[in-house]
Formats: structure tokens, sequence, C-alpha cells
């Protein structure tokens, strides 16, 4: 069977698929299963065409791994073909471990449990099962591979999954501040002693990376009505899983009842079996679920359901200072006496809490710049970079949402 395929991706035009081994894990089913799984969760509410999904983003991060490791090959870097394979099929694994909506119920299905742990343990799963064919990989996705500039091209400040989702999120949302030059990028990308840095040259391009990331998080991913959105779907598989425990008939697909009727969490003596579910669940399960609930003889259930399939989505205020508990303790009593329930049942129609953005973190984790006198430094150490400062500083919002029915 030929395994040499060519995938057309509206952002970079034609990847080929050239190693068998990839051809292969993109036909799995634990990747296939991305394709059911939006990248940007609900964020359609705000931006209609943000409706592509985790495994588009998986294909247009190994493509850009393809590029960058040919871009280091041709600057002298010595690189093995069973390297650039690993590093290939650990970008293209980096996302499995996302659930529904992708970030939306990262803890709430799942508690204390980030995707990029399960993520990991779906690999393993895999690798046991091809009889260690993932075992470099899989050393790289956990930055335990002697040459680290292959994990921080996988995870990092500077990673092909940032360059992959900034340019592909920005192409979906119509919002072209988050333009970014990645090829530009990837031209400037050396290696140290084994550590990725930036020519001096590329600084620029850098920069305007991390702002086009910033102006990303507030106007995309940070988006007050999506954040919304998403709060009224935490709040709906809450009030599922709630009703689950205490014995309530609440219908959905075989995968989801697993999570709604009981706590999955690392401590889980399952685990093997919690995976077995988590990657029969995509955001179809809970689109179906809606459906089905929006009929629930739960007022609060069936409420959350119909907002959520006809958009209308909770109230938001968001703030630079904390909400104030008294302010929160009055949104409480306007959603009891707005729909005539009690405290317990209204905390299910409102939220609050915090959200913060940061460009660059530049602690444990620093973009290196090559100058030209050989010497490395951290980017915020470089010249005529004023920007890179202020960028490194974390913006903290917090948000207040009640039902779209009841006054802020």
């Amino acid at each position: 069977m030929n395994k040499k395929k060519i995938i057309n991706d509206p952002v970079y035009g034609f990847i080929n698929i050239k190693d068998e081994l990839i051809f292969d894990l993109i036909e799995h089913p634990y990747i296939q299963r991305l394709r059911r799984i939006r990248q940007l969760g609900l964020t359609d509410m705000v931006y209609p065409g943000a409706m592509h999904t985790r495994f588009h983003h998986a294909i247009g991060a190994m493509h850009l791994m393809t590029r960058a490791l040919e871009q280091l090959r041709d600057r002298g870097v010595e690189i093995s073909d069973s390297e650039i394979l690993a590093a290939k099929a650990a970008i293209l694994l980096h996302d499995l471990g996302h659930g529904p909506f992708s970030h939306a119920l990262e803890f709430t299905l799942l508690k204390n449990v980030n995707h990029e742990d399960v993520s990991l343990f779906l690999m393993e799963k895999i690798n046991k099962s091809w009889n260690g064919s993932l075992d470099l990989a899989i050393k790289m996705y956990k930055k335990e591979y002697e040459r680290p500039f292959f994990g921080q091209l996988i995870s990092s400040q500077l990673d092909m999954d940032r360059l992959d989702y900034l340019q592909r999120d920005s192409f979906f949302t119509g919002v072209h501040e988050g333009t970014i030059g990645a090829q530009r990028i990837i031209k400037m990308l050396a290696v140290d002693q084994d550590q990725l840095v930036v020519e001096e040259k590329g600084i620029y391009s850098i920069e305007n990376f991390l702002n086009a990331r910033r102006l990303m998080y507030w106007q995309v991913y940070l988006h007050k009505t999506a954040l919304a959105a998403e709060q009224m779907l935490i709040k709906l598989i809450q009030r599922a899983q709630f009703l689950a425990r205490n014995g309530e008939n609440v219908p959905a697909s075989e995968a989801l009842t697993f999570f709604l009727k009981q706590p999955v969490d690392k401590n889980f003596d399952q685990l093997d079996l919690a995976a077995q579910y988590f990657v029969k669940l995509d955001d179809y399960d809970i689109i179906a679920a809606m459906k089905t609930w929006g009929n629930h003889p739960d007022r609060v259930l069936s409420l959350l359901s119909h907002q959520l399939l006809n958009r209308e989505i909770f109230k938001i205020q968001l703030k630079n200072q904390q909400i104030p508990t008294p302010s929160i303790k009055a949104g409480l009593k306007k959603v009891c006496d707005y729909f005539k329930i009690s405290e317990q049942e209204a905390s299910f129609l409102m939220a609050h809490g915090a959200v913060s953005n940061s460009a660059y973190l530049n602690h444990g984790d620093q973009i290196l710049i090559l100058q030209k006198d050989g010497e490395i430094v951290d980017l915020e150490s470089a010249s005529d970079l004023p920007n890179i400062t202020a960028m490194s500083k974390i913006v903290k919002k917090y948000y207040l949402c009640l039902s779209k029915n009841v006054s802020l």
C-alpha cells in the first residue's frame, strides 16, 4: 500500500506525508478523534469561522517541525533520520489529551489532570502496542532526550505548536493581528550546544510573534463572550455531574456518562478504564447531550442546554480589579429571585473567577538570542526591545457572569 500522501492545508498549502510511521499515526483512531474536537472550543460563537479542529493543528505543527528540522540540517546541525521522525511523531501526538471543546472542559471531566498528562498516557499506550516505536518521540516529549532543542521545538516559549496555532487561529477567526512570520522565524533558528537559539537578525520577527500572541489572547482566546460561553459549558457539565452522582437520570453517550457518574483524577485507580472512555469522547457527545437535556425535568440543566444551543450567552463583566464578594453575593441573589430557585441551583447559572495573559514568561524557559559576536543572551536582555519587558508582565482580569435573563 502506498503510504506517501499529500494533505492540502488551507494555511500552508500541500503537506507531504513521506514516512510510514507518520502515516500510520495519522490513521490511528486517537488522531482521527481530533477531527471531532474544535481547536477553539466555543469561540465560533464570536468568530463564526473558528470551526477548525485539533486535527488541523496537529498536521500543521508537524509540517512546521519538518521545516524547522530541515532548516537546522541545512545549517550543519547533525540530525539523524530517526531523530526527525521522532520529533515529527511527538508534535503530531502532542494534543491527543484534549477533551471535548479543547481547553473549555480540561479540568471539569478530569480533575487535576492537564491535557499534556493525558497526551503522554495515550502516547505510551500506542507505544506499548507498537513495540516501542515511539520510545524516542516520548523521550523528546518529556524533555528527557540528551539533545534539549528537540524538546524545545515541541514545547517552549517558541515552539512549533505556538507557531502553528497563532497562524491557524488568526486565519480561521479573521483576526489579522495574530499574523506572524513563521517561515521567517524558522529561517532564523539555530542550535548552540544543543539549545535552540534565534539569530539576532530575527529578533523583530520574535517581537512581532510575542505581540501577536498577546493580542490573540485578548481578542480571541480570552474574548469575554467566548469566556462566558465556556463558563456556561462548564456549569452545564457540572450540573449534569451533580444530578448523575445523586441518582438522577441524565441521558448521555456511554463515554460521557462514565465521566458524569464518577470523579476521575490522578488518583483514580482505574485510569486505563477511564482512558478507554476518554478516547471515545468528543464535541459530538456534548452537543448531542445538550439537545437531549433541553427537555430534562431539571430546570437548570434544561435552561443551560437551551441557552447554549441558541447562543443565549451569560452576561459578563470583565474588570481589572477583583470582583468584591458583596457583588458576587448580590449576583447570586438576583439569579435566585429571577428564577425562584435555591442558591445551590442558582450557583450553576452564574460564574466568577480570573483570567491572565502573559506573552512571554521570562523565567525558566527563555527565548535565547545568538548575537553576531557569538554570545547567547536572553531575549529580554537583547538591545532595542523595550516592549519585551512589558510583554513579560502577567496581566490579570476578573470576571462575573450571570444568566442572560438577569441584569448585572
